[in-house]
């Protein structure tokens, strides 16, 4: 429907006194300056009194009228050319905007291609349905764009198992029949005209293939043959007509092809080969009469091409930005941020002006074309069907959107840069970039030159290689240590199996270059999980991989959302998405731009929401096989750092499995299992999709020792069992624990009764004596069998923090206040009642961020190299290395002091 049901008739709201002027001034302007449009006038009358009386929606509703018991040729012809002349006539007349115009042909083309293969089946195998032949719209069809006199580009696919055939005909052959048919039925030409011009030249292998292909032959092409631009192609794609459910389980089927989270930059070079060749054809002309509307610079084809270009680096990763229409397109990359927003208006203005001039070309004699007559008398005759007093008023209403486009367009375009140089020249240039002596550098690039790395063998690999090595070589020459961050991507390219992605996302993104050298230079254990996982480094493509880690139920929607139903799917899933974020946070810390604290919160909010959708969809697997206990469930207590919502990159998760219910109860299912067995098994299957790497790599290392009993004890126990083990049973180091223990999965009601048993616990009363002398026992058990690593070892060493940590528990229990799992909350309760001293706060803050930030930089726990030191402070937010180290100096004296308060207390007779 081009116009809602209620606005079909508005009489009573004086719409048609509205329109009866600008329709009935269209009308006369199209008969002297459109022959096709007048011929259709004259042929359809019936039309042309409803347009002239103002009745625009009566016209769109009667272009079908009537046409029901015309044969399926004759009907499809009829339809389109009334269509053709009352939606040009509203677009004449400014009451249909361009989207309604390009949507109203496009769905005019779906419904031909309906009519033309049911109609195609009836005629072979009556009374069957039409099913198992599907067609696949692409370029502007695909987009619901089409233009006025334009041709529509399918794909034929069908099913072998479903298509109707008769009865000795091999289904390949009644596709290819059925194929031909409606081909026939669109194009065909007589005094009515036609319905489509077809082109199947998008289908694979054009010159070879038949017309209509099977359904599973496509998706193994699309999966191991396809080229480059036919990903681009697909970006427009859309299930349009026949069996529209096998069209979009083709679709569904090859999405991994078009939307890569690994983006292969071929497709965008090949994009932007084919925009250079389109160009080189038809853009040395100056704007002017002859310029082509569609293929010059700054036309449609640039609008579409900017618009396909940043689809395909950034819709692997966002859904939103898939949309086949190029407007809708250009808006939804504006809302992501990746492009501007008044950049995106300008282009879609100018596409809409575009594509109103091409219509006008088009409307005159129903020719497709998209040049701008040469001849005066022509160009002033389009000009005037626009409404315009001549051609110098349409070329000059053109030329600045032409402008604009053209320059938007060319800040895509690579330029030519200079290589670098090969031989005798390659140590010089070497120095000049930075490294000094250049011999070690040579020898490597010229190993990779050499295919002396298998990455680099291949002749594609070679060729992205020398597009990236200058720009590679000027990143890495300015990095603090040159030698040392070529050396580390030395160790990137001989762990991958082929460089050409890597090189090419450099390339396609220059700004990648420094980020990569600021990680090879400061962070070996960013650098380390690149060599692992080089896609990482795609995920900073986007500005939101620099914003802080979303909310917890953002985040694990976003986890769950991408593999529904697939569950050893979905655990490579959350292992990429987890990986990608926590490399994020990272590049966060060495990059300056989020505080380590921050950082640390975010590491937890993405751990939790892995732990979410992970324990989810496991114990819904699990139920599977095994059923569910009635009135109970899996609930999950975080400890810890976990606990504490405050992680570093090198975390592992403290973790207590318990159920609700009792233990006499048990699972239904086709497997049933009594209540203890059966949540003991679903806790290890949790702990293994945390823990156990896949395809995708490692997750996170789960640590349940504080369960109760701990190694001993069962791996889940009831809540109640838990409840009684604090209170009978525990240890005063279990009880400081639980001071930084907070439910993570488990529903709402669960999750209070378990912190209802927590502050129960912490709020009882104690022996003061013995508490202290249990706090002090443990530490220095712990000091004893873990040893700080380094003199920088923030979290072990002499007022680190483990020893803060043991002060704020001690005093937590003792005076049964302040509890928080959270430190920064929690210490800032203490200081308030008097009971820290008020430099904790600081001295906390000075630890944390130095564990969080130095977890990446020197995971030695040792002084990291000097240009590594002002990153370091600058983290911490210290102007100075040497400021930082009086701050860290400060801080453990304040811990120290007041742990000394706490041993001398507890050693008072």
């Amino acid at each position: 429907m081009l116009l809602r049901p209620e606005q079909s008739r508005a009489k009573d709201c004086g719409m048609e006194a509205t329109l009866a002027a600008p329709l009935s001034e269209a009308l006369d302007r199209a008969a002297r300056h459109a022959p096709f449009l007048r011929a259709q006038m004259e042929r359809h009358a019936d039309l042309a009194e409803l347009l002239r009386a103002g009745d625009l929606a009566a016209a769109l509703a009667a272009c079908a009228a009537g046409l029901e018991s015309a044969p399926v040729a004759r009907r499809l012809r009829l339809e389109r050319t009334r269509t053709a002349l009352v939606l040009a006539i509203g677009d004449l007349a400014g009451a249909l905007p361009l989207e309604t115009v390009v949507e109203g042909l496009s769905d005019l083309a779906d419904r031909s291609l309906d009519a033309a293969i049911a109609a195609a089946i009836e005629e072979r195998t009556p009374g069957e349905p039409a099913r198992g032949f599907a067609v696949i719209a692409l370029g502007k069809h695909g987009g619901r764009e089409l233009n006025y006199s334009s041709d529509i580009d399918p794909i034929f696919l069908y099913d072998p198992a479903t298509l109707p055939h008769r009865g000795r005909e091999e289904p390949a052959e009644a596709a290819v029949r059925i194929g031909r048919r409606v081909i026939e039925l669109l194009q065909a030409r007589d005094a009515d005209g036609y319905a489509f011009r077809v082109d199947l030249r998008l289908r694979p292998s054009p010159e070879v293939t038949p017309i209509a292909l099977p359904i599973d032959a496509l998706i193994s092409y699309y999966e191991s043959s396809a080229v480059a631009w036919e990903r681009a192609a697909f970006v427009r794609a859309r299930a349009a007509a026949g069996d529209r459910a096998l069209g979009q389980r083709f679709l569904d089927a090859i999405r991994p092809f078009v939307w890569r989270r690994s983006l292969d930059f071929g497709a965008v070079k090949e994009m932007r080969a084919m925009s250079h060749r389109i160009r080189a054809q038809h853009g040395r002309e100056a704007f002017g009469p002859g310029y082509d509307l569609k293929r010059g610079r700054g036309g449609i084809r640039e609008v579409e091409f900017f618009a396909q270009i940043h689809q395909l680096i950034h819709g692997g990763r966002d859904r939103a930005l898939r949309s086949p229409t190029t407007i809708p397109a250009l808006q939804s990359l504006a809302a992501a941020g990746i492009i501007d927003g008044g950049e995106a208006r300008e282009l879609a203005d100018s596409y809409r002006l575009f594509r109103t001039i091409e219509h006008r070309l088009q409307m005159v004699d129903d020719r497709q074309t998209h040049e701008l007559p040469r001849d005066m008398a022509a160009l002033d005759n389009v000009a005037q069907l626009h409404g315009l007093a001549g051609f110098g008023a349409l070329l000059d209403l053109l030329r600045p959107q032409v402008e604009s486009v053209g320059r938007t367009y060319d800040a895509l375009e690579d330029g030519e840069a200079p290589g670098l140089p090969v031989g005798a020249a390659l140590a010089p240039a070497l120095a000049e970039a930075g490294f000094d002596p250049p011999d070690a550098a040579r020898a490597v690039i010229e190993r990779w030159r050499g295919g002396g790395v298998r990455a680099v063998q291949s002749p594609a690999a070679r060729e992205a290689l020398e597009e990236v090595l200058p720009g590679l070589v000027e990143a890495l020459g300015r990095a603090p240590d040159p030698q040392a961050a070529l050396h580390r991507m030395d160790d990137i390219v001989g762990r991958l199996p082929s460089a050409i992605n890597f090189f090419r996302l450099l390339a396609a993104r220059p700004p990648l270059m420094r980020l990569l050298a600021d990680l090879l230079s400061h962070a070996p254990t960013l650098a380390a999980a690149l060599g692992r996982r080089p896609e990482f480094l795609d995920g900073l493509i986007d500005a939101t991989a620099f914003d802080p880690a979303p909310p917890v139920a953002e985040l694990a929607a976003s986890f769950a959302a991408a593999e529904a139903g697939d569950y050893e799917r979905l655990l490579d899933h959350v292992r990429r998405s987890v990986g990608e974020r926590r490399f994020a946070l990272g590049v966060q810390l060495v990059e300056g731009t989020s505080d380590p604290l921050e950082v640390a919160a975010g590491y937890a909010r993405v751990a939790e929401a892995a732990l979410d959708v992970l324990a989810a969809a496991t114990a819904a697997d699990y139920a599977r096989q095994h059923g569910r206990v009635p009135d109970s469930e899996l609930v999950i207590l975080a400890l810890g750092r976990l606990g504490g919502a405050a992680l570093t990159h090198a975390s592992d998760l403290d973790l207590i499995y318990l159920f609700t219910g009792t233990i006499d109860a048990a699972s239904g299912g086709p497997k049933p299992l009594e209540a203890t067995r059966y949540y003991n098994r679903l806790a290890q299957r949790v702990t293994g999709a945390l823990s156990v790497p896949t395809a995708a790599g490692p997750l996170y290392e789960v640590d349940t020792r504080l369960r109760p009993s701990g190694s001993k004890g069962l791996l889940a126990v009831t809540i109640e069992s838990f409840a009684d083990y604090q209170r009978e049973s525990a240890w005063t180091w279990e009880h400081m624990a639980l001071t930084r223990a907070r439910p993570v999965f488990g529903s709402d009601a669960a999750r209070a009764r378990v912190q209802a048993v927590i502050d129960a616990v912490l709020n009882r009363p104690r022996d003061t004596r013995q508490l202290l002398k249990d706090v002090v026992s443990m530490r220095s058990d712990m000091a004893r069998h873990k040893p700080p690593a380094g003199p920088l070892d923030a979290k072990l060493i002499e007022g680190g923090l483990v020893d803060l940590e043991f002060c704020v528990h001690a005093v937590q229990l003792e005076h049964r206040t302040g509890f928080d799992p959270r430190l920064g909350p929690a210490i800032a309760a203490l200081i308030g009642a008097g009971l820290l001293p008020a430099d904790f706060a600081a001295a906390h803050d000075v630890l944390a961020r130095m564990l969080v930030t130095l977890r990446l930089v020197a995971p030695d726990a040792q002084e990291p190299p000097p240009p590594a030191r002002a990153l370091v402070a600058r983290a911490c937010g210290f102007e100075s290395w040497d400021a930082l180290l009086d701050a860290y100096a400060a801080a453990r004296q304040s811990v120290r002091d007041c742990w000394a308060r706490i041993v001398a207390r507890a050693e008072e007779d």
